[in-house]
């Protein structure tokens, strides 16, 4: 997927399916945290600023485009990137498609508000975490 550099998987399970036998559109979000975790996590490798208490971020905002079904078994590639970065919020952009193809079943847009994990009041985000985005992300111009 051009413009991402990031992508996690995961296989749809029957519990995410409804009576349509398609992924009800609540899971999405869910599959949506999993991406920005695994792109914290595996991508940027920023596991310690959660785990030593410098950073932590909560949605703002979420808009999502429902383009076309997943269903029982698909395999999901799960795009992320970050594509604005603000004094206490940023944007992240998700794409999710069916392993091995392009045309998208969800697009979204999450506004997060960074915060400090001990208050949970907004904080401006740490400047190890946006220089570490702005490095794995060399395509953006923030």
């Amino acid at each position: 997927m051009e413009g991402f550099q990031f992508k996690t998987q995961l296989k749809v399970r029957y519990s995410e399916i409804d009576g349509q036998k398609i992924v009800f559109n609540a899971h999405y979000m869910t599959y949506l945290d999993i991406a920005i975790s695994e792109y914290y996590s595996k991508g940027l490798q920023l596991d310690y600023v959660f785990a030593d208490g410098i950073f932590d971020f909560v949605l703002a905002k979420s808009t999502l485009e429902y383009k076309q079904p997943a269903r029982l078994n698909d395999v999901l590639d799960l795009w992320c990137r970050t594509v604005k970065i603000g004094r206490t919020s940023f944007v992240n952009e998700f794409v999710i498609t069916r392993t091995e193809e392009l045309d998208p079943l969800v697009k979204a847009e999450i506004i997060y508000v960074s915060i400090d994990p001990k208050t949970l009041k907004p904080q401006p985000m740490p400047e190890l975490v946006r220089n570490r985005i702005e490095q794995f992300e060399c395509d953006v111009d923030f």
